[in-house]
């Protein structure tokens, strides 16, 4: 487009801004006309503003082209990382989670996949890199608010679309524990001293129970008192989640830890199939004979006939017997050491770890039961399976190996999204945390499962990591204060990040 200067037979001269499309011009504006000269310069300005203001020019002397750059750089009115945004919110609203119309709840979740630390640490990141300002004390009382509103939310959005992704049914379950431990010293109601899974029994800490589906794709959870035995917590949660959703009693599997005959029990009393693991060393003594007797060579299973209504798988694996040894053999060193620097006395003669490899001889000389050692010898390599469904041994087996998938989610949530030490002390706030770590760990297991659909051999934190480096420029034109922005994409890696996401 340029501007034209027409004489007219009235001796006006018109003033036109004119479009030149396919070889023909076109009057695009007639910006006025005048027959005085210095009104119709006047006109010829306000022609070239429009024209500017029409393509989103900057005011710039292209004739030197370094200082039209030092221009545009000095009229940048931001700069911020948009590709986590681009990459995790769509995700986020495939889900379903935009059903919660809050946009700091949004951002939360993004910030505890890409940068987590405390709110503190979150403000600050918020404001670094996304150009938001919260203050950390509004921060803390929207925490207070999300408690009360989207617990139940989020965990109904999560096993709507987990039960969507699988098909369309909820038939097997896992349910596994863990403790997080606080930063402080006092106790209270929730934050209790217990058994830590961490090594920190001197920190108050609280129990989480969580369920997943096939491909550890998360249902629901809850929280308990930190000095809550973990084998207590299953049975609530599971039949808190089964009438919640109104559904036919799925297969329960879980861990060794949770297994206890009150657990058994209330199980086939309620009606529910599982798949637990056994400790094959507690059994009763013919128990034990009929274990020990089998041969069985690496890879190899077999099903035995145990209590009233219930099996035994037993399998053999030589991996497993050589980590068995081992650790056997690291935990005999330990005691060797605190025995020759004489920090070993009558008091540890107990059968907690490896204190059974401990005993007295004579009056007051401790020393190493090596034939017991031995003997323990005999289990290296057995698993066990206790379970009252109709499976098949390799389907039980195959079934339970899916576990590790629940541990996997823990250590997620551990060591990536850092949902610990936990900083917060009220527990509407606590709770608020956790529920902010759940819905970030279903976001990161869609990214996961959409990464692998793709064919893509990214993980979801290389994925995260390249999106980090993807930002949106805005510009301000000074003439019109209007903005222009542009999102960067600067290497191969993002370009092929943006393609396979469409962003």
């Amino acid at each position: 487009m340029f501007v034209r200067k027409k004489p007219n037979k009235s001796g006006k001269i018109s003033v036109q801004v004119i479009e030149k499309k396919s070889g023909k011009y076109k009057v695009v504006k007639t910006v006025g006309s005048s027959p005085d000269l210095d009104t119709v310069e006047r006109l010829v300005k306000e022609g070239e503003q429009w024209i500017k203001s029409q393509r989103g020019l900057l005011e710039l002397p292209f004739n030197n082209e370094k200082q039209a750059v030092q221009n545009v750089l000095d009229n940048i009115a931001g700069i911020t990382v948009t590709g986590t945004e681009l990459l995790l919110g769509k995700i986020f609203d495939m889900i379903g989670f935009n059903a919660v119309k809050d946009e700091l709840f949004r951002w939360l979740v993004f910030s505890r996949l890409c940068f987590p630390g405390s709110k503190l640490k979150t403000t600050e990141y918020l404001f670094n890199f996304h150009g938001l300002s919260i203050e950390v004390h509004a921060l803390y009382r929207y925490m207070d608010k999300l408690y009360n509103n989207y617990k139940e939310t989020v965990q109904l959005i999560s096993f709507e679309h987990t039960r969507k992704i699988l098909g369309g049914s909820i038939n097997v379950v896992f349910y596994d524990v863990t403790t997080l431990y606080f930063e402080i010293d006092q106790e209270d109601d929730l934050r209790k001293t217990g058994f830590s899974k961490e090594g920190k029994h001197q920190n108050p800490q609280i129990v989480l129970g969580l369920l997943v589906g096939l491909e550890g794709y998360p249902l629901a959870y809850e929280i308990f008192e930190g000095n809550k035995f973990e084998g207590h917590t299953m049975i609530p949660v599971i039949e808190k989640f089964k009438t919640k959703y109104n559904l036919p009693a799925p297969v329960i599997i879980a861990d060794s830890g949770l297994l206890s005959k009150k657990n058994i029990e209330d199980l086939v009393e309620k009606g529910y199939e599982f798949i637990l693991g056994a400790r094959l060393k507690t059994g009763g003594k013919g128990q034990k004979s009929k274990v020990l007797s089998l041969e069985l060579c690496n890879g190899e299973s077999t099903i035995l006939d145990w209590e009233e209504g219930l099996k035994m798988v037993v399998s053999y694996s030589e991996k497993r017997a050589r980590k068995d040894r081992s650790n056997r053999e690291r935990g005999l060193k330990k005691l060797e050491k605190q025995l020759r620097s004489g920090k070993l006395n009558k008091s540890h003669i107990n059968n907690r770890g490896y204190n059974k490899y401990l005993k007295m001889e004579g009056e007051i000389k401790i020393e190493i039961d090596r034939a017991r050692f031995e003997q323990d010898s005999r289990w290296d390599g057995l698993k066990g399976y206790i379970t009252n469904t109709r499976l098949g041994k390799d389907q039980i087996i195959e079934n339970y190996n899916n576990l590790w998938k629940i541990e996997k989610a823990f250590r997620i949530a551990k060591s990536d999204l850092k949902i610990r030490p936990v900083y917060h002390r009220a527990q509407r706030r606590i709770e608020a945390h956790i529920c902010i770590a759940f819905v970030a760990y279903k976001v990161y297991k869609e990214l996961e499962r959409l990464l692998k659909e793709k064919q893509s051999e990214l993980s979801p934190e290389k994925a995260i990591d390249i999106a980090k480096g993807i930002y949106t420029v805005r510009v301000t034109i000074p003439s019109s204060q209007q903005t222009v922005s542009k999102t960067i994409i600067l290497n191969e890696s993002q370009r092929k990040l943006a393609d396979l996401f469409g962003f």
